[in-house]
């Protein structure tokens, strides 16, 4: 038992806690603070004792009204949080807020005085890490759903995008459009100077690309040379314009390469209204897309 335990010895063992040890009256009064509690307050030795916990109190508890430490007391014990840890916060001298974990406590009353303690532990480190945890996967989400060489999203997150666009159209009954791009003679763009030029080829082409669509259309890179593309709220003919855009956008823009090498890039686009489900709508894509090729190439073809 600890009662039977020297007094000096259960104080020194609450002195030295890593955790910070806070001890106020009935009337709001600071009556103890250990080190870790002014370490984590800012106060110096002795200089809190007899202050309101006001200085403490989150200003959300209102400063400038009177009663506030019978309010939180009644509310502490109104939400039966004696004994539970929850998070709550402090306000440094600094005026910073700190996040903790805080244990409250009744302690009961001595010689006619009433006594409330809490145990708190600082969860800045905890919370930082937390934040940098999920900071972490959102980049490892992000690389899992993006291409590596050109920055767009990829076949995963295309197929995902697609859902959602798909959702959302059986709601409101709106038409969707699906395409596939090919860049035109890429192949030869390889053998003729090489995988580095043709990666600044497939880079310039999803660029012009992006800038070439509507905000709401979905351009992503889905293998080699093609390129996938969602037209949501897009009739066949709004499909077509917004190709047709795309296709001259590229044809237009001469890719000058790190090698000082200008090639003139085109590329084909087969066009398919949605309908069953995305490999079906893909499939008379690709359909249409060969079609492009057969014809020509540096065309848009529909199905």
């Amino acid at each position: 038992m600890i009662d039977t335990l020297p007094i000096s010895i259960v104080s020194r063992l609450i002195e030295e806690s890593l955790d910070a040890v806070l001890v106020i009256d009935a009337g709001g009064c600071i009556r103890y603070m250990n080190c870790a509690m002014q370490g984590l307050s800012g106060y110096a030795p002795g200089e809190a004792i007899g202050q309101p916990l006001q200085g403490l109190m989150p200003e959300a508890y209102g400063e400038q009204e009177q009663g506030y430490i019978e309010r939180f007391l009644a509310n502490t014990r109104q939400a039966d949080i004696l004994g539970s840890v929850r998070a709550f916060a402090i306000r440094h001298r600094t005026g910073e807020m700190i996040p903790v974990e805080m244990k409250a406590l009744d302690l009961g009353a001595v010689d006619g005085v009433h006594y409330y303690g809490a145990f708190m532990t600082d969860l800045r480190a905890r919370r930082a890490a937390e934040a940098k945890n999920t900071a972490l996967l959102e980049q490892l989400e992000r690389q899992a759903m993006s291409d590596a060489l050109t920055g767009l999203p990829n076949r995963r997150a295309f197929e995902i995008e697609a859902g959602r666009i798909v959702a959302r159209a059986k709601r409101s009954g709106a038409p969707i459009t699906v395409g596939i791009a090919d860049i035109d003679r890429f192949k030869k763009v390889n053998d003729e100077h090489g995988h580095p030029v043709g990666d600044e080829v497939l880079n310039a082409v999803s660029a012009v690309l992006t800038q070439a669509a509507r905000a709401s259309d979905f351009v992503a890179r889905i293998g080699g040379e093609e390129f996938g593309m969602l037209f949501p709220d897009a009739r066949p003919e709004t499909a077509l314009a917004v190709a047709e855009r795309m296709r001259r956008a590229v044809e237009g823009f001469p890719v000058i390469t790190t090698t000082g090498v200008a090639l003139n890039i085109t590329i084909s686009i087969g066009l398919a209204a949605f309908g069953g489900s995305l490999s079906e709508s893909l499939s008379q894509a690709d359909k249409a897309l060969y079609e492009a090729k057969n014809k020509g190439r540096n065309r848009v073809e529909q199905k």
